[in-house]
């Protein structure tokens, strides 16, 4: 399995990588006890790709380390996402590269959201700005989102959440992994059914990227205003 690591931080060192790592750690742990599974993490400093980032925003091309590093995050079985807080939100670096991502190429990949701030009052921001982004990415973010503030560091509190919010993405990314699944004509109990649900919904094509429709399946697109002419002559 592949579990990707996007760091928005600015620094280095910096509390936001500190936050990644620790969550990445605590994922790889737990999928070490579910029948010892391993995944292969890789992460990616977005500071090192910011004049990248710029650069396919305002041409539409992106240099080769940007294009690894989206090819890395449509490839991924697990994504944790950190970002540090800037005005109450996430920053800028970190929505500028997920505008590069395809619309589709998170569809059903787990997502574990964290964020780190100087003040506890922006503890939200994982909520009202996070979520909603990787939810509009059609990615399911694990129950458990982890926001440090400066005063958390060395906090029982924050490592209980850490270790928390690593399982859930653990047993997500295992729930959707196909060793995981049984094989054809297993019927027990103890074990979840034979369906991929994200590539039934989203299949992805022989480069990785995630189409609509199955070609396969002879699925056709009706044009929108074929039905809008269907519905008025009806």
């Amino acid at each position: 399995m592949k579990l990707l690591v996007v760091s928005a931080g600015l620094s280095s060192p910096s509390s936001t990588r500190l936050l990644a790592d620790r969550l990445t750690a605590a994922t790889l742990d737990h999928l070490g006890h579910l029948d010892d599974l391993d995944a292969e993490p890789e992460t990616v400093e977005l500071r090192e790709l910011a004049t990248e980032i710029a650069r396919h925003l305002v041409t539409g091309f992106p240099p080769a380390r940007l294009a690894a590093a989206l090819d890395a995050v449509a490839a991924a079985d697990g994504l944790i996402a950190v970002t540090p807080v800037f005005a109450a939100s996430y920053s800028g670096l970190f929505k500028s590269f997920f505008d590069l991502i395809d619309k589709d190429a998170l569809t059903g990949t787990p997502v574990l959201v964290g964020a780190t701030g100087g003040t506890a009052r922006h503890g939200l921001v994982t909520e009202h700005a996070m979520r909603p982004l990787f939810t509009h990415l059609r990615a399911p973010v694990v129950p458990t989102a982890v926001y440090a503030a400066s005063e958390d560091w060395g906090a029982q509190g924050l490592a209980q959440r850490i270790t928390r919010a690593g399982t859930e993405l653990a047993r997500s990314m295992a729930a959707t992994h196909p060793t995981t699944r049984p094989t054809t004509g297993d019927t027990s109990p103890d074990t979840a059914p034979d369906v991929d649900t994200a590539a039934a919904l989203a299949p992805r094509s022989p480069t990785g990227a995630i189409t609509s429709t199955d070609p396969a399946n002879g699925l056709t697109v009706v044009p929108f205003a074929q039905r809008l002419a269907a519905l008025r002559t009806g």
